[in-house]
């Protein structure tokens, strides 16, 4: 597993890491996700992301990873890189969500518990507050770094003019901006209008989430919907974003994937690796199969200009929205 640091700072991060939002709630095998989460720490995975709300109900993800940290992971702490945010609803009443100080650092105080640790790595915003003041959402965030409860201040979601101001809140309370993590993929290109010269300017990294468009960048739907995949379920999606040219288009990525000899998630993962702020990306995994497989892009030939030439076309907004 290769890695890079993350903007200006020292913090290595491996260029593939592991997100719990799907897949690690009370509604899943707990041994499947306790042999992921091993598999992936013995293949060079040494950052785990999560936050409060993940689940699918809230805290599920991190009182599974709590548990896995307890029964396996406790003598390797200081080889693994662990994340957490707040700032999505996580408990009823006017302090369960949002960017408010004694939201945020409530929150953290619940995550540590569910994930028996004294502090996480990287304590995230999880969203702008358009009605709080940013630097009271960042403050504390620094607080929480001051205090040892988190190693490094980040934000999740944030525009370009949300990104600087976050940064410059931070600096005014002395703790750098470290990482940014926002939605990229082939399908959803939003970050290179802006946010990509702003990280650079200031200095922080981007872990990118998303890279798979949940799953609409794999071989999963190329022929047919699969009962048990999220398009059939209907979650996060339906059977409606599988249209004529979405299958075109992933069909056409496809023959460029084989062409590398890689699946159509190794290319859709080498693709946003390419940009030098992108430190990493984040995958999820239903399987230890499933990781291995996508784990392999992280080492893959980056992306020659005729191969660039070749997806650019066909990697486009609003391509698999119902």
């Amino acid at each position: 597993m290769p890695y890079e640091r993350s903007g200006r700072s020292g913090l290595l991060l491996p260029r593939i890491s592991l997100g719990l939002w799907n897949n690690f709630g009370s509604d899943r095998p707990r041994q499947t996700q306790r042999e992921i989460l091993l598999r992936a720490f013995d293949l060079g995975v040494t950052h785990i992301d999560l936050a409060n709300n993940y689940g699918p109900d809230g805290g599920d993800a991190e009182r599974t990873f709590g548990a896995v940290l307890a029964s396996d992971l406790r003598p390797y702490r200081d080889e693994l890189v662990v994340s957490t945010k707040a700032g999505y609803r996580m408990w009823p009443g006017p302090y369960g969500e949002w960017g408010s100080r004694k939201g945020m650092l409530a929150s953290l105080d619940q995550s540590l518990g569910r994930m028996g640790l004294d502090y996480v790595d990287i304590f995230y915003s999880h969203r702008p507050d358009p009605s709080t003041p940013i630097e009271e959402t960042m403050g504390a965030l620094a607080s929480a770094v001051r205090a040892g409860k988190a190693l490094y201040a980040g934000v999740s979601n944030y525009d370009p003019e949300q990104t600087r101001a976050a940064a410059a809140a931070l600096a005014a309370d002395g703790v750098p901006l470290l990482i940014h993590q926002p939605r990229y993929n082939m399908f959803d290109r939003e970050i290179e209008r802006g946010l990509l010269p702003v990280l650079a300017q200031v200095g922080a990294g981007a872990i990118v989430y998303s890279p798979l468009a949940q799953g609409l960048l794999t071989d999963r739907y190329l022929a047919g919907v699969p009962s048990d995949s999220r398009a059939a379920i209907g979650r996060w999606m339906t059977e409606r974003n599988i249209s004529p040219e979405y299958l075109e288009t992933a069909r056409a990525l496809n023959e460029i994937a084989r062409g590398r000899g890689q699946t159509l998630a190794q290319l859709a993962l080498t693709w946003v690796l390419r940009h030098p702020e992108v430190t990493s990306a984040l995958i999820g995994a239903s399987s230890v199969a499933q990781l291995e497989d996508n784990l392999r892009a992280a080492t893959a030939a980056p992306l020659t200009a005729d191969e660039l030439a070749a997806i650019e076309p066909l990697a486009r907004e609003g391509v698999g929205e119902a």
